[in-house]
Order: C-alpha cells, then sequence, then structure tokens
C-alpha cells in the first residue's frame, strides 16, 4: 500500500537549536498513528511543518507519492491535509454552518453568501458524524465539547481530508465525550483516512492507535506497533528516550 504520508529526514532549527533532528515516518490510509513526547519533545513542531505552520530546515515530505512543499496552511491543504487543534479554532459566536465555511464560506452567483446552501451542506456532513446533532442555529460556545470536536471534524472532512492532525482531541472532555470522539476517529479510519494523533492520554494512545512514535529531545527514539509495546515501555521511551534493557515485544510469542 502506498503511504498517505512520507516524512524524511525531517530537521527543525531555530538557531543553534534543533527542535527536530533527523525524523522519518509514514502514514498509511486507514491508520492512525500516536505521536507521543514531553512537552518540547519535538512533536508539536513535527505536526506544523506537515500542516504548513512552519517550513522544515531539512528533508522532504511526499504525500500519496509526490513531492510537497508547503509555504502555508492553505498549502497543506490542497494536499488534503487538516489540522484539528486542541483549541478547535471555532468563533464562538457563530453557529456551526458559519463556523464550517469560515474563510472558505459558499457564494452565490451574484457573489452574496449563500446561507441555504451553507446550512444544507452543514446539515449532510455532521449527519454524516452524527446523526442525532440537532443544535445547527445555535451559537458553538453554548454547545458541548463533543459536539464542538465534531464541528471542528466536520469542517475538515467537507474540504476532502485524506489526512488529519488531531492534536489532544479528548482533552477536557468527560468520559462519554470521549467516547464519542473515540467513535469517530474509528469511523474516519474505517473510510480510510490516516489520522496523526498527538495526545498525553495514554488509554487513547492503545484504544485507538495502530502505530506509536515517540519524540524525546527532537530526536525520533521508537516507531512501533500498538500492540509490541506496553504503556511502561512508551512511558521508559518518553522518560529516558529509550526502551527498558530487557525489552522484548510484547506480541513475540503471537504467530505472526
Amino acid at each position: 500500500m502506498k503511504p498517505l504520508v512520507e516524512m524524511i529526514d525531517i530537521e527543525k532549527h531555530f538557531g543553534g537549536i534543533h527542535a527536530v533532528n533527523g525524523v522519518s515516518l509514514t502514514l498509511y490510509p486507514g491508520e492512525v498513528v500516536g505521536v507521543l513526547g514531553h512537552n518540547g519533545a519535538g512533536k508539536s513542531c513535527l505536526m506544523r511543518m506537515l500542516s504548513g505552520a512552519m517550513k522544515p530546515s531539512k528533508g522532504r515530505i511526499s504525500v500519496s507519492g509526490k513531492e510537497a512543499e508547503f509555504a502555508s496552511p492553505q498549502d497543506a491543504r490542497t494536499f488534503g491535509i487538516e489540522t484539528i487543534y486542541q483549541t478547535l479554532a471555532l468563533a464562538d459566536h457563530l453557529d456551526a454552518p458559519a463556523n464550517l465555511f469560515l474563510g472558505r464560506e459558499l457564494k452565490t452567483r451574484w457573489g452574496n453568501l449563500d446561507d441555504k446552501r451553507m446550512l444544507s451542506e452543514a446539515q449532510k456532513v455532521l449527519a454524516r458524524l452524527n446523526p442525532n446533532f440537532r443544535n445547527l442555529g445555535e451559537a458553538v460556545s453554548r454547545l458541548s465539547g463533543g459536539q464542538r470536536q465534531v464541528i471542528a471534524i466536520a469542517r475538515a472532512l467537507y474540504f476532502n481530508a485524506k489526512i488529519l492532525i488531531m492534536d489532544e482531541p479528548t482533552a477536557a472532555l468527560g468520559p462519554s465525550e470521549s467516547a464519542m470522539v473515540a467513535d469517530l476517529i474509528r469511523q474516519l479510519r474505517d473510510e480510510g483516512i490516516g489520522i496523526f494523533l498527538v495526545s498525553h492520554d495514554m488509554h487513547d494512545v492503545f484504544d485507538l492507535c495502530d502505530r506509536v512514535v515517540v519524540m524525546n529531545r527532537g530526536h525520533q527514539v521508537g516507531a512501533h506497533r500498538i500492540d509490541e509495546v506496553t504503556k511502561d515501555d512508551i512511558l521508559s521511551l518518553i522518560i529516558k528516550g529509550e526502551l527498558p534493557v530487557d525489552w522484548t515485544p510484547r506480541n513475540a510469542g503471537q504467530v505472526q
């Protein structure tokens, strides 16, 4: 299977500081890859380069086999890459359709805002994710955290995202809303969308991810299938930058 994303020998320098140092990773269709590390480990910087918010100092990125250079997030979007930030980047005083099309509004043939079409399109894409979503006319500040997350995901899907970068998608959500977002992630994976999941929540990582990449001080210190490692293994990589000395794959006894 051809990778959706290949990041090869990526580096990012800020003067003498190497925030990301020679990192390579891949993402395949219908796969969730966890990107973990302490604050300052380089994971967010790495994802910003994929999202177009930063330019690499060295290395190359290819999307679906095509070399890609991003000068801005708009460039990344042309390759089907969308980012769902922890803050969700929603305008609290606007309703769901207005947020879904914020900055990319649909217009009538006369150049006016096509509110009727935006409402209709918003209903369709939100129903795809949550058939029970009914509060389209309310300001998003009045919606639950889970409903706000649905709007952010719907915005990415409407504009044909093939690759999602999700930054702490269940942070500050209660158990039921976290479960709903987890179900959405599984649904997106089943539809063939590739997801980079940036998270500190080990439960989410082991529940949702197929593979995990761990960053430590700008270096990639581990890349494993989730069935190879335990939570203690991941914590060792995050904290010490290496696996326990007596490490063996968790699935070593299984028939491949």
